[in-house]
């Protein structure tokens, strides 16, 4: 054995060092090291937002949650589904619109994102049905409205006295700075319903923290 560890042991300790990158690389493509999301937001417009408004809104859902999946830490996922302009029909925004609206329909599907964060929340309800009614429930097989189904941010007192800095993006190659609270106080933040059994990932507490953000508690 000596003999054999002697002229054999690197080719142990290589072949080792190759299964743990392996390891690694397959864990990473399957997410298996990734600490998933306590919670989740999908936001629906035209305009993508801002990396910095997408920050900011994460930490302000992270200063109000808890670490509902006990991973040792309080982390909000903002998913991002830009359609691009409505009125721009070209065939690059067609397909960008495409693979928004397919991302977004496995999100739903999947049951990933509780809240939802809307431009235009009576397009978005009477696409899909899928915001709440007032008491947490599905609404009826014919209503496809937003009415009490939705707020605007700047409504809720605990979004709308929360910092949120600036942003600072670059469209169009000019460089754009702003409020990220006066880009968002005009957006409708609604949450999701479930009409079988599969429920988003800490439903329960979401729900608790929905009641937090619309101030009935």
């Amino acid at each position: 054995m000596k003999n054999w560890w002697y002229y054999y042991k690197w080719y142990v300790i290589c072949g080792i060092l190759l299964g743990l990158v392996s390891i690694q690389l397959i864990g990473n493509a399957f997410g298996w090291f990734k600490k998933e999301p306590d919670i989740q937001i999908a936001y629906i417009g035209e305009t993508p937002l801002p990396e910095d408004t997408i920050s900011a809104i994460e930490k302000t859902f992270s200063s109000l949650a808890e670490d509902y999946n006990h991973d040792g830490e309080v982390r909000i996922q903002v998913n991002q589904y830009a359609s691009g302009s409505l009125t721009d029909n070209s065939a690059e925004t067609a397909e960008y619109r495409q693979a928004a609206e397919l991302r977004l329909i496995a999100d739903i599907n999947d049951c990933e994102s509780y809240f939802f964060l809307l431009e235009d929340p009576e397009a978005f309800q009477k696409q899909y049905q899928i915001l709440a009614s007032a008491d947490g429930t599905c609404p009826e097989a014919t209503d496809f409205s937003a009415s009490n189904k939705v707020f605007i941010w700047n409504t809720s007192k605990v979004l709308s006295e929360a910092y949120l800095g600036n942003y600072q993006t670059t469209l169009f190659g000019q460089e754009t700075t702003g409020s990220n609270q006066e880009l968002v106080s005009s957006l409708y933040l609604g949450r999701r319903c479930f009409y079988e059994s599969q429920k988003t990932e800490n439903a329960e507490e979401c729900a608790s923290l929905w009641n937090k953000l619309k101030g009935d508690n």
